[in-house]
């Protein structure tokens, strides 16, 4: 299978891409967008393990944060992030604006996060 994410040609970026050019806002201050580059996303389907879930089951016993529910989601969310962050780049950006999570389950026990955005090229304002 093809890599989706090796679907453009790349351009050098203005600014190196820094994670504090990433936002769930549609602009960025100081800056002004120069170029739109479209969609980027980064994608996972995690399921949980057998272990897990009984590890799990032990912890809703008593109630409060099930960590290993939390730390399985958390490392779909930070795994989601890089893909996007990876597409942006190869497409040419130095930002994303708009980027958003959204999880599906997709059957009982496997759940796909996702993770988009819209890669731009900015510039500091002068």
């Amino acid at each position: 299978m093809a890599d989706p994410y090796n679907s453009g040609i790349p351009s050098p970026p203005v600014l190196r891409f820094e994670d504090s050019l990433v936002t769930t806002a549609f602009e960025l201050p100081g800056y002004r967008v120069a170029h739109n580059l479209g969609v980027v996303r980064g994608i996972t389907v995690r399921s949980r393990s057998i272990v897990g879930n009984f590890l799990g089951g032990i912890q809703t016993i008593f109630g409060g944060n099930i960590t290993i529910y939390t730390e399985l989601c958390e490392q779909a969310r930070q795994e989601t992030y890089r893909d996007m962050v990876k597409h942006a780049r190869q497409l040419g950006a130095n930002a994303i604006i708009g980027m958003r999570y959204d999880a599906t389950d997709v059957m009982t026990g496997l759940t796909e996060v996702l993770c988009y955005g819209t890669a731009v090229v900015v510039e500091p304002l002068r």
